[in-house]
């Protein structure tokens, strides 16, 4: 006979789909960064770090959510630098 746990609720589970400071992913805010070419879009450091997609100016790092952000960047850097 085939016995299933009938006491197992899914809906006992919270998902938070944040992404700082999220435990599920292991994401915290310092290791996420807002891409200074297109504002809003929030960049993974490590990730943007691993694709390239970082630049340094005037001793500050900055990294781009997209490989298109790296020319338009690098044509007018004071133009995003923020810091």
């Amino acid at each position: 006979m085939c016995h299933h746990d009938l006491n197992h609720h899914h809906d006992e589970h919270t998902h938070h789909h944040g992404l700082a400071n999220d435990d599920r992913t292991g994401i915290s805010s310092d290791e996420m960064a807002q891409c200074p070419v297109m504002p809003g879009n929030q960049v993974v450091k490590a990730n943007a770090e691993a694709a390239g997609l970082v630049r340094d100016y005037q001793g500050q790092r900055y990294w781009l959510c997209c490989p298109g952000c790296g020319p338009a960047f690098d044509a007018d850097p004071a133009k995003y630098a923020t810091g």
